[in-house]
């Protein structure tokens, strides 16, 4: 049995940009890598983690997630673990373009799954995200305990946990979460509950203003697939 005076930070970062030339919703989809500034943000906050005392490293197995976890567990010396609980959420737009006045959302065949914001109906619900998000959460503290823990995930799972944790409605505007591109959400634990959520922005001076927390959308820069 833990002590529940123990202390483990469990940070979830979202990973870096992506080389996405063509504006897709990559979802799930596999052979999307960081691009040369994705990297320099993994870099960034790697040096930003350098003196905490994190034992354990995971993500998502998505490459753009194993990517950003790398630099990490590197300078740590650590294995880079995998947890498909980290994934990114299902959604069933994926491999088309979502941007603002094209994309997918010109073709009255695709209104039909724009139909319930609150679950969504678009993708993978809210709760069922929530569950896996919290799951793997979970295994990290245990990994960790008395010491920290990254997880590499995507940004829709970290809002929704964090919304979850902090105890807002899952459904939301998505130009309004607070999860830009490799930042990190930590969760602190004593013994086996959360009592505090932090939010920072290592590498804030890296991302592209139009990709920040707020941004209003620009015509052919789309902020949803940069998920």
């Amino acid at each position: 049995m833990s002590d529940d005076k123990d202390i483990t930070v469990v940070h979830v970062m979202r990973h870096g940009e992506v080389e996405n030339p063509d504006g897709v919703l990559y979802g799930r989809r596999t052979g999307y890598h960081l691009s040369e500034l994705g990297r320099q943000m993994a870099d960034r906050v790697a040096e930003h983690l350098a003196g905490r005392d994190i034992t354990h490293v995971v993500s998502s197995s998505l490459e753009r997630a194993q990517e950003t976890a790398g630099p990490i567990a590197k300078s740590h010396g650590l294995t880079l673990d995998t947890d498909d609980r980290l994934i990114e959420a299902a959604n069933v737009f994926e491999g088309k373009t979502f941007g603002v006045g094209d994309g997918a959302l010109r073709k009255p065949a695709n209104w039909k799954h724009l139909t319930n914001p609150f679950r969504p109906s678009w993708g993978e619900p809210y709760v069922d995200q929530v569950v896996r998000m919290m799951g793997a959460l979970n295994a990290a503290k245990d990994a960790a305990r008395g010491h920290e823990a990254v997880c590499v995930s995507h940004q829709l799972p970290i809002w929704i946990v964090r919304s979850f944790v902090e105890r807002r409605r899952l459904w939301h505007d998505p130009r309004r979460r607070q999860c830009t591109l490799a930042s990190l959400t930590t969760f602190t634990f004593q013994g086996d509950r959360i009592v505090s959520v932090g939010y920072s922005e290592p590498a804030r001076d890296l991302v592209p203003a139009h990709l920040l927390a707020g941004a209003k959308p620009v015509k052919g820069k789309s902020k949803a697939f940069g998920a």
